[in-house]
């Protein structure tokens, strides 16, 4: 368990310096669609390729800081019966939830994703709008988001179980349910 241990934080350091770098793309974003806001009502003036450029950012925002968010603990979930569950039964409940709902869905979006980048980068494939941009990157964030959201999957489950058998504290504190 202590070779899981390390790979687990090994995990954790990526996931926190991709989520922390990336996290900024929001800020771009924002003075992306500020500005072709700005061009549009002052100068009358528009282009697609901005358009697009926001919705690259936001997508790369959204799949690749997912694994941060699932280091933080920061996830969505639905607790209205889990928060009331001990803590060590809120683990398996983790448990369960990250090797049959997550670890499944990432593997699968993995294996439909992988040929959906590579036939737009092989292809050379651009948007079908006006002055529109390749969509390579985008599609390649799909496979790379899930590829770093497995692995965070699989460090959250490392250290759940290591929780469970009571080798390491619990990374989120006691912070719902009883014990």
């Amino acid at each position: 368990m202590t070779i899981l241990l390390l790979l687990s934080r090994l995990i954790d350091a990526i996931s926190e310096r991709v989520g922390k770098a990336l996290y900024w793309l929001v800020l771009v974003a924002v003075l992306v669609s500020s500005g072709n806001a700005m061009m549009r009502y002052a100068f009358n003036l528009s282009s697609n390729a901005w358009l697009e450029v926001q919705w690259y950012l936001f997508s790369a925002v959204f799949l690749l800081c997912a694994p941060y968010t699932l280091l933080a603990n920061e996830h969505i979930r639905i607790d209205i019966v889990a928060s009331r569950l001990p803590r060590t039964t809120q683990h398996w409940i983790d448990v369960l939830g990250h090797v049959l709902f997550l670890m499944p869905l990432c593997v699968l979006m993995l294996y439909e994703g992988w040929p959906y980048f590579w036939i737009a980068f092989a292809s050379g494939e651009t948007s079908p709008n006006a002055g529109g941009l390749i969509r390579w990157p985008v599609k390649l964030a799909i496979v790379a988001g899930f590829a770093l959201l497995l692995l965070q999957c699989l460090s959250e489950l490392i250290k759940r179980l290591a929780v469970i058998q009571r080798l390491i504290p619990d990374p989120h504190g006691d912070k719902s349910g009883p014990h």
